[in-house]
């Protein structure tokens, strides 16, 4: 079996890597949402599961459409440097 390139394991690191900072503002958003809904219910006394759902459905829709031109960069930036990485391996 013949190593691989380093530019094809920097290309992947770098694929995890964008994964991860583009999924990250959602995940975050979820996780406080969900622990401020959590705490709320359990001062209430309320158990009601859309009432856990629905705020943090709704905050991560919203992040998500403010975040998504920074996200659409970063992907685009990745795609970007896969194509040139591409192109000097291919040489």
């Amino acid at each position: 079996m013949a190593p691989l390139d380093p530019t094809i394991l920097a290309a992947g690191r770098e694929a995890l890597l964008v994964a991860l900072v583009v999924s990250a503002p959602p995940l975050a958003t979820a996780l406080v949402v969900g622990l401020v809904t959590g705490a709320l219910q359990a001062i209430t006394q309320i158990q009601d599961h859309a009432l856990g759902a629905v705020p943090r459905l709704l905050a991560v829709l919203a992040v998500v459409g403010l975040a998504a031109p920074w996200t659409s960069a970063q992907v685009v930036r990745f795609g970007q440097a896969c194509i040139d990485a591409g192109l000097v391996v291919a040489r």
